[in-house]
């Protein structure tokens, strides 16, 4: 199954980044009619605001993609400590461009898997997740991960495909994206997530729009 990940995303380094922020028309079309118009780009800005300009702390990134999303602001934020980590080399090759091209010595990339996280217990003060806990295979090792490398305190911030919400988006990701490579069943719906993350972590703020959620949370 991480072959096929990593080969689906292989495939998909050409197309991925437009996808996201819909920069041709194909793009805007498949947005609003599988995705029910969520734009992509709001929702990383709802998902950035949880992190100040100004944090000085230590942040895991995974996975972070081709830091689409990312690297404007990490570029102004200078005294924080950032690691950013994906299982797909090709992805990484596109953020390192973006974080060379801003000169960002305070944030470094790295290959690996969300599910063997190579850092010891209680390393970050935020993890970050953007799109990627739909796509991880084995999502209990991501979240028992992700959890254990995080402070206590410590902030969770994600956003991710909730199921349930539609039931022509569970269909394109049932019938295509996960036969393809790019999503990996199971999924959680908004009550099986908020169970879940109630668990580990105290919900401060929880949204859901259309297919998708987005959300942070503290470490107890």
């Amino acid at each position: 199954m991480s072959d096929k990940i990593k080969k689906s995303y292989q495939q998909s380094k050409n197309i991925y980044d437009d996808v996201l922020i819909q920069g041709k028309w194909w793009s805007k079309l498949y947005i609003k009619l599988f995705w029910s118009g969520v734009d992509d780009s709001e929702v990383a800005k709802e998902v950035l605001k949880y992190i100040p300009i100004n944090f000085t702390g230590k942040i895991l990134d995974v996975p972070t993609g081709t830091a689409v999303f990312t690297y404007q602001k990490y570029a102004k934020m200078k005294h924080a400590d950032i690691t950013c980590l994906d299982y797909s080399i090709d992805m990484l090759e596109q953020a390192n461009k973006r974080f060379q091209n801003y000169h960002m010595n305070h944030v470094k990339t790295m290959q690996g898997d969300v599910g063997f996280l190579p850092f010891q217990d209680e390393n970050f003060d935020i993890v970050l997740s953007m799109n990627g806990f739909h796509a991880f295979p084995d999502k209990e090792k991501a979240y028992a991960e992700t959890y254990r490398v995080l402070k206590k305190g410590g902030k969770f911030i994600a956003c991710f495909y909730i199921q349930g919400k539609s039931k022509l988006t569970d269909w394109l990701v049932e019938k295509i994206l996960a036969k393809k490579g790019w999503f990996t069943p199971p999924f959680d719906t908004v009550i099986s997530l908020r169970k879940r993350l109630s668990c580990m972590y105290q919900i401060k703020d929880f949204h859901v729009k259309g297919s998708m959620v987005w959300f942070y949370v503290v470490k107890k």
